[in-house]
């Protein structure tokens, strides 16, 4: 199936979570559509492997915590001294262990929760008065159908992927009045690399509740970021956009 050519010539993109499945997919179909991409990742051995497949002079990168705010600050101004963002798409997260929450590692649960909603919340601070201030920006917070239904085993996952919906609809509201769309996309599994840190059978049940009966290909999600995140989107703001072959009921 032919994909659809969006024109993001003359936009800077950032990519959390960039070197790798979902990220990395939507930083070569920004590439390819004209953008200037920015990616970051806290596995500098996977983002130097990144920059070297691609080989594209309009991509750049930085390693980058998104859990700390410093980091955060520090390499958004690196950016912003020679560019602006237009294009903010929040995928950096992880799933952690497959465990009752009664039985969870309190470090562990906290690390999660830390990378998947404060990174989120971080990144759209340092970065949201930029585009105020260029009244300009696609924001693309990726949350996940364990954030609407609640996976067991996987409370740290499902508390931060809610909290990422609720700060979606609050900013949205408050950028509702400016050029700028701050939406949540909630997929569910998809074949990236995310599954291998889940248990088997933790991931058959996942797939087991999937109408569709198959997991959310990359492409098919990076199809509804990229509209997400173009000048066609004028309208959609504060929402969240169900990917999940039929798993969610709302």
């Amino acid at each position: 199936m032919a994909k659809i050519q969006y024109n993001f010539e003359n936009r800077t993109a950032l990519i959390t979570g960039g070197a790798q499945g979902f990220g990395l997919d939507i930083a070569k179909r920004f590439l390819n559509s004209g953008a200037k991409v920015v990616i970051w990742d806290i596995d500098e051995k996977l983002l130097d492997k990144t920059k070297k497949d691609i080989n594209d002079a309009n991509l750049s990168s930085d390693i980058v915590d998104v859990s700390i705010y410093k980091d955060v600050e520090k390499a958004t101004s690196k950016i912003l001294d020679n560019s602006k963002i237009d294009i903010l798409i929040n995928n950096a997260g992880i799933t952690g262990p497959t465990t009752p929450l009664w039985k969870y590692d309190i470090e562990l649960w906290n690390k999660i929760v830390e990378i998947n909603l404060f990174g989120t919340f971080n990144c759209c601070r340092a970065i949201v008065p930029n585009m105020i201030e260029n009244n300009y920006g696609r924001i693309v917070n990726v949350a996940s159908v364990a954030g609407k239904d609640g996976n067991a085993n996987a409370s740290a996952y499902s508390a931060g992927k809610a909290g990422t919906i609720g700060l979606t609809k609050s900013l949205g509201k408050e950028l509702a009045e400016k050029n700028i769309a701050v939406n949540a996309v909630t997929p569910a599994g998809a074949k990236t690399r995310i599954l291998d840190q889940m248990s088997k059978e933790h991931v058959q049940k996942m797939l087991s509740k999937v109408p569709r009966g198959r997991f959310l290909e990359v492409h098919e999600f990076t199809s509804l970021v990229c509209w997400l995140s173009s000048e066609e989107n004028t309208f959609s703001t504060a929402a969240v956009f169900d990917i999940s072959g039929g798993r969610s009921t709302y």
